[in-house]
């Protein structure tokens, strides 16, 4: 009879435990107060249409056509750069405000070449030719540049062994133009 006495008083222990957390304040009360009143919406006016004036900025006047000057460091800077490789190529060197660098290059890149669009990733790890280069189905010449690298204001695409594949020049931000060495026009864009 101990035995069932005892576990009576466990189980009488059990239950006074398990009811007594039922009332603990820990698990929170309701909120009763009544819920906020709905905002109003704010009163409208009536809508207008109509051609707005041309921007104006302090300092500036437009010419007798309504046009702006150019911004400074976005004037036509095209010429031929000294320091481009006369190889006899027909590429032109354009020259930019701002110099084109390894760091900017890096990341993914849209080609456009022979009427098709394909994916490139330009890495700065070092590899034949300059720096790793991956293309992924890409058309004719491009689909064998591994290597990249910047010469001067140019970007130069390069195959596993070295050999030139492509050469661009910066056509604004985010964006190079230029010629394979066979002579296919090819666009790198963001």
């Amino acid at each position: 009879m101990r035995k069932s006495a005892f576990a009576a008083g466990v189980c009488l222990v059990s239950a006074a435990i398990a009811v007594s957390g039922c009332t603990s304040s820990r698990f929170g009360t309701f909120d009763t107060r009544p819920a906020p009143a709905p905002i109003m919406p704010a009163p409208s006016g009536t809508v207008t249409s109509g051609q707005l004036p041309p921007p104006v900025q302090p300092g500036m006047t437009p010419d007798a056509q309504g046009n702006f000057p150019a911004a400074p460091g976005t004037e036509d800077q095209t010429f031929m750069d000294p320091n481009a490789p006369s190889d006899g190529s027909s590429i032109q060197s354009v020259t930019t405000a701002a110099p084109v660098t390894r760091e900017a290059m890096v990341g993914a890149w849209k080609v456009t070449t022979g009427g098709s669009s394909c994916q490139m990733f330009m890495a700065l790890t070092k590899w034949t030719g300059g720096f790793r280069a991956a293309s992924r189905g890409c058309p004719g010449d491009a689909a064998n540049v591994a290597a990249w690298d910047v010469q001067g204001q140019q970007v130069v695409l390069s195959d596993s062994g070295g050999n030139k594949v492509a050469t661009l020049f910066s056509s604004g931000n985010g964006s190079f133009n230029g010629q394979t060495t066979s002579g296919a026009a090819i666009t790198l864009s963001r």
